[in-house]
């Protein structure tokens, strides 16, 4: 019998038009997850003031990085599952899915016709470092379709792999043809989160949200995406030889007024050339495929920024997307004692 793997990313509109980005912001904004406020409140929020003001602007962006093919998220996504297919070999069966609009995992899930027979299903949310709004989201999506799918099959779920050695391998390689020695400081720029999130999910109370408790990783902290993120820096700073002195972690994306996790990238990149930095190279480990964050926020506004401020350029290291050494990490996850197809 069949292994079948699901590899699952955020989403993205189906197309640039102004409709679709709507709907995609409707659906993405209406998981509570993501906004979490009652429901009366979040309706109103989203569907009276987000969506349809947002949903112009946010077009105009995506029509900045959408390409002849369609969204580079959606490309990168399907052409990692193809080329973990072949890797993997015939004992699985690998499809992917997007938790908001399509493919979605329910259309997926419904079409699956290999589903019935399969032995396990491994489910892989494609976000390194562990998060409600994310990780929890998609994983509980899966869970409530399988069931009501009436599915008896074993489910095995990758929660996060933010401290796998072959992944953090992989992220480190991204800068291999970049001449490190021309840049005066790294940045390693994550998606941010609403502190209330980080502090929601730490039941303990041990969170501290601050660079002391960050800087390590144990068994108190480490479901903390904040932690994780912290651990991704150090650990790929450490295989590039780039001192601690020489990189800052920061968090972009944030939406409303509540505080976010900081430091905010648009702040720090402003101090860094105020202070005679010229030459940013910028990682952004928590998104393993290009998207509208990485190609346009980091590398045309926050570069914009950059400049406006006295520095030169902000370059930005391309995501994991459809490496072959992410591929490979990617089938370590999911089958560590597998022969392998090379």
């Amino acid at each position: 019998m069949k292994t079948a793997v699901l590899l699952i990313n955020l989403g993205t509109p189906d197309s640039p038009a102004t409709g679709d980005v709507r709907k995609y912001l409707r659906e993405f904004l209406m998981d509570p997850y993501v906004i979490d406020i009652p429901y009366w409140k979040r309706f109103l929020l989203v569907q009276l003031i987000i969506a349809p003001f947002r949903a112009p602007k946010s077009a105009a962006l995506y029509k900045e990085i959408w390409t002849p093919e369609g969204s580079p998220l959606a490309i990168h996504t399907a052409n990692l599952a193809k080329k973990l297919q072949r890797v993997l070999g015939t004992s699985y069966d690998v499809q992917w899915a997007m938790r908001y609009q399509h493919p979605s995992i329910a259309e997926t899930l419904h079409q699956w016709k290999l589903l019935a027979e399969a032995e396990e299903l491994i489910v892989v949310p494609l976000y390194p470092q562990p998060a409600s709004s994310t990780t929890t989201s998609t994983l509980e999506e899966v869970q409530r379709l399988l069931k009501n799918l009436d599915l008896s099959i074993r489910v095995k779920e990758v929660r996060s792999f933010y401290q796998d050695e072959r992944y953090l391998d992989a992220v480190a390689a991204t800068a291999g043809s970049f001449r490190l020695d021309e840049y005066d400081h790294f940045l390693f720029s994550f998606h941010g989160l609403p502190q209330r999130h980080i502090l929601k999910d730490d039941p303990n109370g041990y969170c501290q949200l601050n660079n002391q408790c960050c800087a390590t990783i144990n068994d108190r902290n480490k479901g903390c995406y904040r932690a994780a993120c912290f651990h991704t820096a150090r650990e790929t700073a450490g295989r590039l030889g780039i001192p601690q002195e020489s990189y800052t972690v920061t968090f972009q994306s944030r939406l409303g007024r509540d505080p976010w996790v900081q430091p905010y990238t648009d702040e720090v990149l402003a101090q860094l050339a105020e202070k005679g930095v010229k030459n940013i190279l910028a990682f952004s480990p928590a998104f393993v495929a290009d998207c509208l964050e990485t190609l346009y926020e980091i590398g045309t506004e926050y570069n914009e920024l950059f400049r406006s401020h006295g520095g030169e350029s902000v370059t930005l290291v391309p995501s994991l997307n459809d490496r072959d050494d992410w591929v490979r990490a990617l089938s370590g996850l999911i089958a560590p004692s597998a022969t392998l197809v090379n």
